[in-house]
């Protein structure tokens, strides 16, 4: 990787601006602590802003949240996400939608407050293991969950929203409006594969807008949410709601938190491998600041935050890797949270749209799973690695249910437990009773994968691989001999 040359940092500056300011050489990446010019990093800026908006609004419209507010929380947890992390992890925290199942079954009876407080507790669950990460360092968090086992816990999520994109949890969904729902799915697949770089990286919003404009022209929009949309002012505060505490939402919100740790992880190795620098340091840190941004959102009526890989690939496509960039679009959210007018044109998205839009996302949460699995590497002839995956998946996708008096564990509490414990157990067991082949040592250089919260889309890009150091004639020689010894 080739660098320019960068302009001194002054002592009240938190940037130093990277070559001439204006261009960005092949090979090179503007870093962290570098910026453009502010024209410039303004328009990066907004492009992060475009890049999160389509995934970040359709969480609040599933589960029936103030959109605005969302928004708002959106930008402010960006900000504090940034001065936590000491400004060195370019990151934009929007809607997760690891938080959609398990808030939709905590607000069963229509008030909010409660899958708000726990929202609030898991985002405070995150920020105690931010912690114990920055205090212990993250060896930990990996034996705890390696690979097979956050392949599962993320495939098991997309699965279990599965009926959501049917039905809205209702009489929503594609069922409501079928003509408009495959209409739209149709849009965001041909803009996936018809537009090159940045606008297929928006292939999601693109196809909710066509799914809107099909609406507005066939009367299918709700009248409702028009004339809200016609009376909303431009300027105003958005609509805050204050969380309530039950131990019923916060078991079902609290195993999200495993999703939140693997979506950071993978968020802070995937920026640390396309900059060339080491951020394992900043691991907890990025914790924390997600931790405390979702509590944060939790406590004003927002839904609970995640890094997100659509502004990955943003980064990947203009190599500007600077946290100015996401001061600029943190502060941009906020802005738009603090229009009533956004948050009203948001509502009347109708339900038809939001069940093509999210037979695509739910779908790609699923197989993101999967490239998990691929991406690492897992070994699928050990019977253990089988076996979690196999049993958890099922838990997930039939939405298995237990209950015990007021409490009841659904599909992603139960799928989640059943993947620690049916590979943690058989692990044990089989060390113990030698019955089992140990595992293939994991892969030490994994690709970095992007994660779903939050959000998914066909924005997630693929990050190139580091390059195999090369092998002499030799090892290979050697290396295929061993191989022919083996049973």
């Amino acid at each position: 990787m080739t660098q320019s040359p960068t302009e001194p940092r002054s002592r009240w500056s938190l940037w130093s601006v990277h070559g001439d300011g204006r261009t960005v050489r092949p090979g090179d990446v503007v870093h962290p602590d570098e910026r453009l010019s502010w024209p410039r990093t303004l328009g990066v800026g907004v492009q992060h802003v475009v890049a999160m908006f389509g995934a970040t609004f359709t969480v609040p419209l599933i589960t029936g949240f103030p959109p605005a507010t969302t928004l708002f929380f959106s930008g402010l947890g960006t900000l504090l996400f940034l001065v936590i992390t000491g400004n060195r992890l370019p990151s934009y925290l929007g809607s997760s939608f690891a938080f959609i199942a398990p808030v939709l079954a905590a607000k069963a009876g229509g008030d909010i407050g409660p899958a708000l407080g726990g929202i609030v507790v898991a985002g405070a669950a995150l920020a105690l293991v931010g912690l114990v990460v920055q205090l212990a360092g993250a060896g930990w968090i990996n034996r705890l969950m390696p690979p097979v086992v956050t392949g599962a816990i993320v495939m098991l999520i997309g699965l279990n929203l599965a009926p959501v994109a049917w039905d809205g949890g209702g009489e929503g969904g594609v069922k409501a409006q079928p003509l408009i729902a495959v209409l739209t799915l149709a849009a965001i697949l041909l803009f996936t594969v018809l537009f090159k770089g940045f606008l297929a990286r928006l292939s999601i919003l693109l196809g909710v807008l066509v799914g809107w404009l099909v609406a507005a022209f066939t009367g299918g929009l709700d009248p409702a949410t028009v004339t809200g949309l016609r009376e909303a002012a431009w300027v105003g505060l958005p609509e805050f709601h204050t969380p309530s505490f039950s131990l019923r939402a916060v078991v079902l919100v609290i195993p999200v938190v495993l999703v939140l740790i693997a979506e950071n992880a993978g968020h802070v190795k995937a920026v640390a491998a396309t900059t060339g620098r080491n951020l394992d340091r900043d691991m907890g840190r990025a914790f924390m600041g997600d931790g405390l941004a979702t509590v944060l959102a939790g406590s004003g009526g927002g839904s609970g935050t995640t890094t997100y890989a659509e502004n990955i690939g943003v980064m990947a496509a203009t190599r500007v890797y600077s946290t100015a960039a996401y001061w600029v679009a943190g502060l941009a959210a906020v802005l738009l949270g603090l229009s009533p007018k956004i948050g009203a044109l948001i509502l009347t998205v109708p339900a038809g749209v939001l069940g093509g839009a999210t037979t695509a996302l739910y779908g790609l949460i699923a197989i993101l799973g999967a490239r998990i699995w691929l991406d690492n590497r897992v070994d699928f002839h050990d019977p253990v690695n089988l076996l979690t995956a196999a049993v958890a998946v099922i838990i997930g996708a039939a939405d298995y249910t237990l209950t015990a008096g007021d409490l009841s564990f659904h599909g992603i509490a139960l799928g989640t437990a059943a993947a620690l414990l049916v590979y943690h157990g058989m692990r044990l067991v089989a060390r113990l009773r030698g019955t089992t082949p140990h595992p293939h040592p994991p892969n030490p250089h994994p690709h970095p994968h992007p994660t779903p919260t939050t959000p998914a889309s066909p924005s997630r890009v693929a990050l190139p691989a580091s390059p195999s150091p090369r092998r002499s004639r030799s090892n290979c020689r050697q290396r295929r001999s061993t191989s022919d010894d083996r049973p």
